[in-house]
Order: structure tokens, then C-alpha cells, then sequence
């Protein structure tokens, strides 16, 4: 995303180790495109995909884009600044072949308004609502235009999409992120953890997958590392041996949406006796992070 200024924190790999990115330039997970129509999506068979739905073709090529609600969601609506978490299948709307998907596999997240993705879908996903699934009929120039997108979408062609929403963050203000003083300590044995703030939301569980920002210090000064809160988007984990570090995954359950919560965790539940360079966390030092749960599903 071109206007994106900050990505911090970019990934929790399989490995548990968080990817640390400088503040001020762009992440590799930019785009202006829409989702991307890779061709091993292109030629996947769909009956593989896990619920994926049947785009119905629109009797006639739009001209202009058409919203159809399926089914109604709750809660806020996605607005300018709204990050949605969405699954997602896309054809043709000349003749339904499909060319892009991502059910069966992880939520794709977009914040609306920033050009991240084609004019369609920032324009088509404004006012849509958690639990919502949304068809998108969308014209050749409000997608990929006379350019159209590899061999997947010919040019000047028509694009329709099913776009089921999963959760919703409302849009996130820099000048929210909490100031805590953190003070130094020596390494402990176990995590700690405490409560800053009670949310009042749904309880994040082990085995769902959250939305939140963190501030990351090193335990032993107290320094502040690294933090999302300079991001429109927040870090989506899921909490299950294997999708972050150990910490986070015994740390975060039992949160609720809303919450705030500080957590101590031992060097050997974070980065390990190596520690982590890239975020300048020494060897053998204990990770502390403030955690703001903003969803989970």
C-alpha cells in the first residue's frame, strides 16, 4: 500500500519467530492490486476448497459496480479506514471461470480507502458487516481496465466476487496507543501476566485466530522496540502450537475483545538464547508486550 508509512511487525512464521520491518517503507505484502490471481489459484479445483460458495453471473456485464447483499452481518459497518478480514472466490463475469480464491485457507485482510486493492472492492466492501457475505459485480475500470492481470482476467473484462467477512476493525488512530512505562527486570521463569484493561467482547480462545496491536519491549532495560499502532492494519495471530510465539499463544486466551493485557514472557518462549537482531532484543532476554485484543474469530 503506497500511503502505508509503518509495518512493524510484519508476520509470526511457523517457526515462532516474529519478522521485524523498519519504520518508512513499504512491506512486501503491498499492493494496488486486488487480491492476487496467482495461476495455482487460478487452476485450483474448487470442489478442494473448503465452503467455498457458487458466484451466480450477473445476466448482464456490468457497466457499473453491483452490490448485492447474500446475507446481512452485525455489528459496525466497514467504513474508509476499516480493516476487513474476508474469504473470497472470483470468476469471470463473461463466463464464471475462476481465477482467484482463498477459502480453505487464512482470511485475507484489506483497509479500505488506502488503494491496497482495485477500486471495486474499496468502493464495494464500504458498509458491509462482520458475518456478511457480499457479491460484487465489478466493471472492467473499476478492476484491472484494458491492462486486465496476467492470463488469469483478459483485459477490459468484468469480475464478479462472493466476499464473506469475517471481522471487522474499526479504523485505528496512532494517538491511541497506550504510554506505559515498563521497568527493567531480571529474566523470570514463567509468564507473567496482568490485566491493564477488562474487555467487555467476545473471549479469545485457544485455537481461534485474533486481531491486535502490540508494543514490544525488552525485558531486562525496559526500552520500547517496536510497535503496530503506527499501522492502519493490525497483526492477525492464531493461537495454536506453531502460529506464534509460545508466549502469545498461553498468553492472549482468555482476553477479551477490548482488553488490554501485559505480558512477561521467558527468553525461551520468545526469541531464545539467540534473541532477535532485527527488533535489537539480545540473547537470552525476556520479551514484553502489551497486547490490545481488537477481535477474534
Amino acid at each position: 500500500m503506497s500511503s502505508r508509512t509503518s509495518r512493524v511487525i510484519t508476520a509470526l512464521t511457523l517457526s515462532s519467530t516474529l519478522l521485524f520491518a523498519a519504520c518508512g517503507g513499504d512491506d512486501s505484502t503491498s499492493t494496488t492490486d486486488a487480491p492476487s490471481s496467482t495461476e495455482a489459484s487460478a487452476t485450483s479445483d474448487p470442489a478442494d476448497l473448503i465452503d467455498e460458495p457458487t458466484v451466480s453471473l450477473p445476466s448482464e456485464i456490468p457497466t457499473e459496480l453491483v452490490i448485492t447483499d447474500i446475507t446481512e452481518g452485525e455489528g459496525e459497518a466497514a467504513v474508509e479506514g476499516s480493516t476487513v478480514y474476508v474469504y473470497y472466490v472470483g470468476v469471470l463475469s463473461e463466463n464464471g471461470k475462476r481465477f482467484d480464491g482463498n477459502f480453505g485457507s487464512d482470511p485475507y485482510a484489506v483497509t479500505l480507502g488506502f488503494g491496497a486493492v482495485i477500486d471495486g472492492w474499496d468502493q464495494g466492501l464500504i458498509g458491509i458487516k462482520a458475518g456478511g457475505r457480499r457479491q460484487l459485480d465489478i466493471p472492467a475500470e473499476l478492476a484491472y481496465g484494458s491492462a486486465g492481470s496476467g492470463d488469469a482476467i483478459p483485459p477490459d473484462s468484468a469480475i464478479s466476487f462472493v466476499v464473506d467477512v469475517v471481522a471487522i476493525v474499526p479504523p485505528i488512530d496512532p494517538a491511541d496507543a497506550p504510554e506505559i512505562t515498563i521497568e527493567g527486570a531480571e529474566n523470570v521463569e514463567v509468564l507473567v501476566s496482568e490485566d491493564l484493561v477488562d474487555g467487555k467482547g467476545d473471549e479469545a480462545k485457544t485455537g481461534s485466530n485474533v486481531l491486535v496491536h502490540i508494543i514490544a519491549y525488552r525485558g531486562d532495560t525496559g526500552e520500547e522496540l517496536v510497535s503496530t499502532w503506527g499501522d492502519p492494519s493490525p497483526v492477525s495471530l492464531l493461537l495454536e502450537e506453531g502460529g506464534s510465539l509460545p508466549g502469545l499463544v498461553e498468553g492472549i486466551p482468555g482476553m477479551k475483545v477490548g482488553g488490554r493485557r501485559q505480558l512477561t514472557i521467558p527468553f525461551a518462549d520468545a526469541f531464545g538464547t539467540e534473541g532477535n537482531s532485527d527488533m535489537k532484543l539480545p540473547e537470552s532476554t525476556d520479551l514484553i508486550v502489551v497486547i490490545d485484543l481488537l477481535s477474534t474469530f
